[in-house]
């Protein structure tokens, strides 16, 4: 397994991070275990959570996942072994509905102290290595959202009084790290501006969505995570399993995300469709599976510190490991930037 520093801390993390949504609705304890087992047997040491985790968010499973990996911990002793990173919910008029999770989540002071206390007790451990903010405060781009309305009225929470939260949760050594979750280039650049100026904390990570059919991070995020040592933690690099090639053909497998879930349509345009058959005529000419390929085109970006593989079964499980030993041939990468500029970021 190759690792790299996780921004400008002490801390090296996998190149191949475990993403964990699914746990506690697609996956029971069980199931969630055998995968940590797994995925640590391979190298891996950075595990990804939430506390609104598991997806789709509901008042019955909330927490669930959170408190999944932290059975693993009392069962394997194993949490110094581990990068572990969760995150705090964003306002709830702006993201999904989650009037369940504290009334309707914010960024606030007290709302942030009463969710890495909550975090804390499901993950069975006194601290958490990156405390991330999972989306922002402000009515802006995220969730696939195109285009920009500006509306100072829908602001909230400034991110001084989020940030000056989170630095103090540091200081009490609940936290070692910060990062951002969904979050702009200007949001970035307004964490960074804060953390400099005021003696904050200082981001060391941003977790956007990024894969084949959704590359917007190139353009304005990959120069700031390169700049500034804050490196993407890749989530979603298959596209809801879109690029796996299982939905080619409108399949919808049994048991599948697309299947059981209705809310996950990002990816289903005809613009996708087209893009993802073309991306597995390219997979398929040079003898790689359309995961392999896509999940070790994420892995090249030198903007890139973590993937986060996400997998319901451990075949899945398995297959999305062993794409990070792949490197992508200049020519293969000239056929997959043709394709991209042919049907340029099909989702958002």
């Amino acid at each position: 397994m190759q690792y790299k520093k996780l921004g400008d801390t002490n801390l090296n993390v996998s190149l191949i991070g475990l993403g964990t949504m699914t746990w506690g609705q697609q996956n029971n304890i069980e199931e969630a275990c055998e995968q940590m087992d797994y995925a640590v047997s391979k190298g891996i040491n950075f595990f990804d959570v939430a506390e609104m985790y598991p997806v789709p968010p509901t008042a019955k499973t909330q927490g669930s996942t959170e408190s999944c990996i932290g059975e693993w911990f009392n069962r394997t002793g194993k949490r110094s072994d581990i990068v572990l990173a969760t995150k705090v919910a964003g306002r709830a008029d702006q993201g999904p509905d989650m009037k369940h999770l504290r009334g309707g989540p914010r960024l606030s002071r007290d709302h942030i102290r009463r969710a890495i206390e909550g975090s804390l007790e499901r993950l069975q451990t006194d601290y958490v290595d990156l405390y991330q903010v999972h989306w922002p405060e402000r009515g802006t781009n995220y969730f696939g959202q195109r285009g920009y309305s500006h509306n100072p009225a829908a602001d909230g929470i400034a991110i001084d009084e989020t940030l000056d939260a989170l630095s103090e949760l540091v200081d009490e050594g609940l936290v070692k790290h910060v990062g951002v979750s969904n979050e702009t280039p200007w949001g970035v650049m307004e964490y960074l501006r804060l953390a400099k100026e005021r003696g904050m904390a200082r981001v060391v990570s941003i977790q956007n969505v990024y894969n084949l059919l959704s590359r917007q991070f190139e353009t304005g995020l990959a120069e700031m995570a390169i700049r500034e040592s804050a490196g993407l933690l890749a989530y979603s690099p298959l596209a809801f399993g879109v690029l796996s090639g299982k939905y080619i053909g409108g399949k919808k497998p049994v048991g599948s995300r697309m299947d059981l879930f209705t809310r996950f349509s990002r990816y289903d345009s005809a613009q996708s469709t087209a893009a993802t058959e073309a991306y597995k005529a390219v997979a398929d000419k040079h003898g790689y599976s359309l995961t392999e390929m896509s999940l070790a085109f994420v892995c090249q970006q030198s903007f890139v510190t973590s993937c986060l593989i996400g997998a319901t079964t451990m075949e899945q499980l398995k297959e999305n490991i062993s794409a990070f030993e792949l490197r992508l041939a200049d020519d293969v990468i000239a056929e997959i930037n043709a394709i991209h500029n042919q049907y340029p970021d099909p989702a958002p």
